[in-house]
């Protein structure tokens, strides 16, 4: 049996220890939140190009938007949503999230007002319904975070109205076609599937004897369950744009996303992708989100992002 003068020193040798264990863990836990705090305000640009054009076709630009997250005195965020007007693009789409306080429509819409000037097209995510809650951010790794009855609504009403006074389309479970530089875009959007709100409205349909031209099929939605991207990818889209996800928000280096907040794989949490269901295959550009719940504002491995996707002329094949 132990004096009880060791017992006593190896007593404080193990709480000195565990103190050094419990300070190195809380300094790394600290660092790891300020870099967070840091990177969500790193934004970048993310640059794809996919050949989806009739042959013959100019290239065609699209900045896809999702997930901003808006909260008022964002300046740093306002400035470089007012910068992404420089790209000139030919199309602007934003799936949706766009809130996440009750007093940020109107700064939002200012932050977006160069790029209300391009054509664009808009489905609503469930922060646009709803301000988001102070929860546990443990329970996202549990699997897709359920959606529970919310004591404050936002007022997207509002926001649709100033989306739509500057000519952006709203696709909430509806169709539209629009000419755009020469080509037709037969567009399909759903309401946020993430609030199982999701209706499908199918495709605008041609003209008999007058619509010759190739139709190019867009599906816009929020949250990218399995269910609507096999949907849409059945139903023929050449094209799904979604949001959402965050690109899981916090990353592992070398990793990448540990969740996805819907049933989609970890590793398609970000980035443009090929979608198969049923033999067919669909590319479907996921964007890593430009903003955070104002209840997690951090990111790591993760940058903030718009998305530039060039879309450009289908090769020909040496035959024809």
């Amino acid at each position: 049996m132990l004096a009880p003068n060791v017992l006593a020193r190896r007593a404080r040798t193990f709480g000195r220890g565990f103190a050094v264990t419990a300070a190195a863990g809380a300094v790394t836990g600290l660092a790891a939140a300020a870099y967070g705090l840091w990177e969500k305000n790193q934004f970048v640009l993310r640059e794809e190009a996919l050949p989806i054009l009739p042959s013959g076709s100019s290239p065609f630009r699209v900045l896809h938007l999702s997930d901003i997250h808006f909260v008022p005195g964002q300046d740093k965020k306002a400035k470089w949503l007012h910068s992404l007007a420089g790209l000139k693009p030919d199309l602007v789409v934003n799936t949706g999230d766009n809130l996440s306080h009750p007093k940020a429509i109107d700064p939002l819409l200012s932050a977006l007002s160069p790029l209300l000037k391009f054509p664009g097209v808009f489905v609503p995510g469930s922060n646009d319904y709803y301000a988001p809650r102070l929860k546990n951010p443990a329970r996202y790794l549990l699997g897709p975070s359920k959606v529970e009855k919310r004591e404050l609504e936002l007022d997207w009403p509002r926001l649709r109205t100033g989306f739509g006074s500057e000519g952006w389309i709203d696709l909430t479970n509806r169709h539209q076609s629009l000419a755009l530089n020469g080509l037709r875009f037969d567009f399909s959007g759903v309401d946020d599937p993430h609030l199982n709100r999701e209706r499908y409205a199918g495709w605008p349909r041609g003209t008999a004897g007058q619509d010759s031209k190739p139709h190019l099929k867009v599906a816009l939605i929020h949250a990218p369950y399995q269910r609507v991207l096999d949907h849409f990818t059945d139903n023929s889209a050449d094209l799904i744009l979604a949001g959402h996800t965050h690109g899981g928000q916090i990353c592992i280096p070398g990793f990448g996303a540990v969740v996805a907040n819907c049933d989609l794989p970890t590793w398609r949490a970000k980035g443009l992708h090929d979608w198969q269901n049923n033999g067919r295959t669909t590319p479907v550009n996921v964007s890593g989100g430009i903003g955070t719940s104002r209840f997690a504002p951090i990111r790591i491995a993760c940058r903030p992002e718009a998305v530039l996707l060039t879309l450009t002329p289908q090769a020909q094949s040496q035959d024809s």
